[in-house]
């Protein structure tokens, strides 16, 4: 019997949530994505040193500021995990500008430039979006100019069907989240089968197949084995390392449990979203108000801790430079 991640395979399209290439290179997904706690994390890793001193010095001889050298290191790591999986790499613009229309449509397109520049396809990257009303328009305006767009943070049917009528590539809508808060508010345990994010997730999918919406789910943000199996046929599931060895080190079989042919039975009503909609439903999802303003303040955290790295480095090779050589 093939392992559970071979199975899963054949169903889904498997993303490696993470920025260890090692890691990448053992489990062979299609895509990978990353964010700012990522990037922190492998940023300080030994491995992977040489791409953030290029970026250093990249932002030295450019007179850069602590922003621009943070989205060089970024779009190094992208570039290196392009050339590994063989299809998309998500790249995250700046947590700071989820409520910044025109600082996310710039950062956006200075991302993609900066891909094109190495050689990188448009059509190999993802440029990822808070799913703020604002983060919302943002992607509309990208998607216009050929910039597919990766949803993130996203909790709710509303923010889902918003995400889709802008024209989004895909969503990410985060299970593990929604399953967090969920126990805390009830203090209670959930099978796989009666997760509140599995739920979500499979009430958007069969939204999406229901009323021919050609945006992909990808579920992310798992907390267990369970949960993966359960979302078995999701258009793609974004996966950490440690889960996807979980997958590979296990022969039991792997059952379907998502198919565009069940969603109609399944769907929500067909929706329109104005600004004034949006908002009243988030307003009345306290889970997905929590949840998304929490992931700013978390994301937004780690891209504050991984400038402070930054600028401790350029300060050190400043310094190192005006030290001169050891007599």
């Amino acid at each position: 019997m093939p392992s559970k991640l071979d199975q899963l395979k054949t169903m889904t399209t498997i993303v490696a949530d993470t920025g260890d290439m090692e890691a990448i290179g053992a489990f062979k997904p299609t895509d990978c994505t990353t964010n700012p706690t990522l990037i922190l994390k492998a940023a300080q890793m030994s491995a992977y040193r040489h791409l953030l001193d290029e970026a250093i010095e990249w932002g030295r001889s450019h007179r850069a500021v602590t922003s621009q050298v943070t989205d060089r290191l970024a779009v190094n790591f992208g570039a290196e995990l392009s050339k590994i999986v063989p299809g998309r790499v998500s790249t995250e613009v700046d947590a700071d500008l989820s409520f910044d229309v025109d600082g996310m449509v710039f950062k956006g397109r200075a991302i993609i430039a900066d891909y094109e520049a190495r050689g990188v396809s448009r059509e190999r990257v993802l440029i990822k979006l808070a799913s703020t009303w604002e983060g919302v328009r943002a992607c509309q305006i990208l998607q216009r100019e050929g910039i597919d767009c990766n949803m993130t943070l996203l909790f709710s049917l509303a923010q889902a069907v918003a995400c889709a009528e802008a024209g989004a590539f895909l969503i990410s809508p985060f299970v593990g989240r929604i399953l967090d808060w969920h126990v805390k508010a009830s203090g209670k345990t959930f099978a796989p089968e009666e997760d509140p994010g599995v739920l979500s997730v499979r009430q958007i999918y069969a939204y999406y197949k229901a009323h021919g919406v050609d945006t992909v789910v990808m579920g992310a943000s798992f907390r267990s084995l369970g949960e993966i199996e359960a979302l078995a046929g999701c258009d793609r599931l974004t996966i950490a390392p440690a889960l996807l060895d979980e997958l590979a080190k296990d022969n039991g079989v792997l059952t379907r449990k998502l198919d565009p042919a069940d969603a109609a039975a399944q769907a929500p009503a067909k929706m329109s979203l104005d600004e004034k909609t949006f908002r009243l439903l988030m307003n009345e999802d306290a889970m997905a108000t929590e949840k998304l303003s929490e992931g700013i303040r978390l994301f937004t955290k780690d891209l504050r801790a991984l400038r402070e790295l930054v600028a401790k480095h350029m300060e050190e090779s400043v310094a190192a430079d005006q030290a001169g050589p050891l007599p």
